[in-house]
């Protein structure tokens, strides 16, 4: 044969070749395109939040643990006791968070406290919990350091994690002798509140000693005056007071308390990209209050967003969730403030979502009937555009569920399995005990984490792992709607649509090995169990597992 023709046949040969590879690469970067555009979204309706008080989670720094010259002589758990915000980078770094599917995390406030310490009636007590600010503008050094928090954040949006900052605009800390009294055009110091309705629950102090902020005030102030010589030991007086000068000068604002208190707030998300709000004590402060800090917080992030295009998670507005004490969603959009007809829309005054205190209760009533009412009000209901963040303990309800934690393993389940969000407090997920010997009040509920039972009692982690990085991965499962499947065993069904993005997921909250699917899953879709683990093949419409496990969470293999 030719060997001019044989090169020829060659030559074309490798032109086929190369125009095939250019053909396939083309292909594989139109299906990575497309990937990219049903990536699995974020969505708050959905958020696994994990919630710590920075001095009773870990001590990543010691040096910082007597700032002040603050003592051990406080009543039990009442004392600062050294846990800051390098341990929380230290769990970040670890990818702690991450391995338990915890999508948010929410932390006390990291404000500067009251130096010194009081006793509102449980014993002499420091200002370990974060809620008895003396200066919003500066970090606690029992905490840490600005820098310390700046690098928490980045380091959090390294991992996926948003981040929620501790608000408080209702009063300040309590008076001492060693901190400076706020004027009385800032505070009131009485009367006590009653709670017979709204004025006996926002004009007035939320309890004795405690100086509470005249949100509701026009009236323009001065700094106060220990607080202008505070600034001016530190040498940044007139750094804040330009600040402030062009922020009222901007917005246009008196300079009432409350628009100080927003511009401080607000500079966090300004300087730091914080992606949300928990805000304290709602109740107790005017609902417009909250609306205009909400829009000064939402501005703040676009504008950090803007400037950080490379650092943001996506494009969503600024996030508030909202502590209306005993706020449960039965309750829908108004919340009744005592007096006869005083309803309060907060849903109205820029939160997204309220604290449903409400789940601890309702859990141990028919499960599906409590799931069901959920998604009933969160999906064409009252609250439908909004959401709720639900819990099982927390840091000041004294009747959290299972006190006793003598049901760890179906307080994970019935928490992480309900609709909306889900709250997890810090050792949740290690039974952390929540009845101390010698503590008193709230402070039973605030020992320090004990980091040896992560491995001492792996299960248990193991199964709040699971079941958090199933609801990471699968936003139908707080965010979807609800369908029961079958009463015995007890299985359920969520699905979630938004424009292409569709999720669904069975979840069959019993011991079973085989499962009927009930035309939830097509045949032959190949179908993962976030519990045990194993892929199988849809047969017939059922599933079979090789063993059995506590739980199945079920989600077609992508």
């Amino acid at each position: 044969m030719n060997r001019s023709f044989l090169n020829l046949v060659f030559l074309i040969l490798l032109l086929f070749i190369s125009y095939a590879c250019q053909n396939s690469n083309k292909k594989t970067e139109q299906v990575a395109e497309e990937v990219e555009e049903v990536k699995t979204p974020f969505l708050w309706e959905n958020a696994n939040i994990y919630f710590l008080l920075i001095d009773r989670f870990k001590n990543g720094d010691p040096s910082n643990d007597f700032s002040f010259e603050r003592k051990q002589d406080g009543a039990v758990l009442r004392n600062f006791e050294g846990g800051d915000l390098r341990g929380i980078i230290q769990k970040i770094e670890e990818g702690y968070f991450n391995d338990l599917g915890i999508t948010a995390l929410w932390f006390t406030p990291p404000v500067e406290q009251i130096t010194s310490h009081t006793d509102e009636g449980t014993g002499k007590t420091y200002a370990y919990h974060g809620y008895w600010t003396r200066d919003w503008t500066n970090i606690d050094p029992n905490y840490g350091t600005y820098e310390d928090l700046k690098e928490l954040v980045a380091k959090a949006h390294e991992k996926g994690i948003r981040v929620l900052m501790d608000a408080v605009m209702n009063h300040t800390g309590p008076v001492t002798p060693e901190d400076s009294q706020w004027p009385d055009e800032w505070v009131r110091t009485s009367p006590p509140c009653d709670f017979k309705d709204a004025k006996g629950t926002i004009d007035c102090t939320l309890v004795a000693n405690l100086p509470d902020i005249r949100t509701e005030s026009d009236e323009e102030v001065e700094l106060p005056p220990f607080l202008v010589e505070k600034w001016k030991a530190e040498g940044r007086y007139e750094q804040e007071k330009k600040e402030l000068d062009d922020f009222f000068a901007k917005t246009g604002y008196p300079r009432a308390p409350r628009y100080y208190l927003i511009k401080w707030l607000c500079d966090y998300i300004l300087e730091l990209g914080i992606d949300g709000f928990r805000v304290d004590t709602v109740k107790h402060t005017e609902a417009e209050v909250w609306g205009e800090l909400f829009e000064e917080a939402k501005k703040a992030l676009a504008k950090w967003k803007a400037e950080h295009p490379t650092e943001k998670l996506d494009d969503q507005d600024f996030f508030m969730v909202g502590e209306v004490y005993f706020y449960s969603i039965q309750q829908g959009r108004k919340f009744p403030m005592g007096g006869e007809g005083e309803l309060t829309d907060f849903f109205s005054n820029g939160f997204k979502s309220l604290i449903n205190f409400g789940l601890k209760w309702d859990v141990d009533k028919n499960m599906d009937s409590v799931y069901q009412v959920y998604s009933n009000i969160l999906h064409g209901g009252e609250l439908d555009g909004k959401s709720v963040v639900s819990y099982m303990t927390s840091h000041d309800d004294g009747s959290p569920y299972d006190k006793e934690r003598v049901k760890p393993f179906e307080t994970a389940t019935k928490l992480l399995l309900a609709p909306g969000a889900s709250q997890v407090y810090y050792g949740d997920e290690i039974a952390r005990k929540l009845v101390i010997e010698g503590a008193n009040g709230d402070a039973n509920l605030r020992s320090f984490m004990k980091w040896d039972d992560v491995e001492a009692k792996k299960e248990l982690w193991n199964h709040w792992s699971k079941l958090g990085l199933f609801r990471k991965d699968h936003p139908a499962l707080g965010a979807g709607v609800h369908t029961a499947l079958n009463e015995s065993p007890y299985m359920f069904k969520r699905e979630y649509t938004d424009g292409e993005f569709n999720d669904k997921v069975v979840v069959v909250a019993e011991e079973v090995t085989e499962v009927d699917l009930i035309n939830s899953f097509e045949e032959g879709a190949v179908v993962h169990d976030y519990y045990s683990g194993e892929t199988v093949e849809v047969k017939e419409g059922k599933i079979a597992f090789s063993g059995p496990a506590r739980l199945r969470l079920l989600a077609v293999k992508n």
